[in-house]
């Protein structure tokens, strides 16, 4: 088993951000400021996150309008549950392998 962490997921605001996502079902999002506010992030600290999230393919942001309002919308991706899926394994293997050697 793979034990190396994830440095993309590892950073903890990333973890935070993955985590909360993976709680939605596969293809349903959440609005930026909803996000924002149930990780009590400000938007500039969640936005470089998501950037760094959506160069790893981890995310899908999408801009669109509810009426005349802007509206950001943040998605989960396949890649980005599969990664995270990996990162919790990985974890759960270190965890195993220290709980070893107490």
């Amino acid at each position: 088993m793979n034990t190396e962490l994830d440095p993309v997921i590892h950073a903890q605001a990333r973890l935070k951000v993955v985590a909360t996502l993976n709680t939605l079902p596969q293809g349903d999002r959440l609005a930026f400021p909803g996000l924002k506010d149930l990780l009590g992030m400000t938007a500039g600290n969640l936005s470089v996150h998501l950037t760094k999230l959506e160069e790893a393919g981890y995310v899908e942001i999408t801009k669109t309008h509810k009426g005349r309002t802007p509206v950001t919308y943040v998605a989960l991706t396949k890649r980005g549950r599969a990664a995270f899926d990996e990162y919790t394994k990985a974890i759960r293997a270190l965890l195993d392998t220290a709980g070893g050697t107490t």
